[in-house]
């Protein structure tokens, strides 16, 4: 029975870390805690079941940790961002400028002629202005391992949903002024 539980524990701990160090939104950060959470009652199981505290006790505070971490991610952080959405949508068909949560710009993917090609990692805007002044697109590469930065113009782009679409006809992010990760422009 023990090995059983502790097989499960291992997998479920496995899942879990990959899905929420993947960062693929709140959704799936929430349901990594979930399974994060199965993982930490297995192994609290486990310390009961072969008389080990300190495996009992660390499982425990983590089985609490991790249905927070449900909470703040399924719960809390999908309501916002449903928040954000519904405003978004409520814009576009009302008198004005559409708009967008900002939060989209550390997230979303980037389109170029109907073609995924990054996606947004951040964005630098005005102080006073409130102006983006331009986003920061990863292009290529494999969850951040041998991606690009890039620096893609406002003006060469739009949101069309939660998509960032570029606009330009050289906007292709091949074409875009490579960023180094730690050293982005002043302006």
């Amino acid at each position: 029975m023990a090995d059983t539980i502790s097989w499960i524990a291992t997998a479920a701990t496995i899942i879990a870390a990959c899905m929420t160090a993947s960062n693929l939104g709140s959704r799936v950060t929430g349901a990594g805690f979930a399974v994060f959470t199965i993982g930490s009652i297995a192994w609290l199981s486990l310390g009961l079941l072969t008389d080990q505290p300190a495996l009992t006790w660390s499982n425990a505070v983590l089985t609490v940790l991790n249905i927070f971490g449900v909470w703040r991610w399924l719960g809390r952080q999908a309501r916002v961002e449903e928040g954000g959405r519904a405003a978004a949508q409520a814009s576009a068909g009302s008198a004005g400028e559409a708009l967008f949560p900002v939060s989209m710009l550390g997230r979303a993917e980037v389109r170029h002629r109907g073609q995924t090609v990054g996606a947004c990692v951040d964005a630098m805007a005005g102080c006073g202005s409130g102006r983006i002044a331009y986003v920061v697109v990863s292009h290529g590469g494999i969850a951040g391992v041998a991606e690009t930065l890039r620096k893609l113009p406002w003006s060469k782009a739009r949101f069309e949903g939660e998509t960032l679409v570029v606009t330009s006809a050289d906007g292709d992010p091949g074409r875009l002024e490579e960023l180094s990760a730690d050293r982005w422009p002043a302006r």
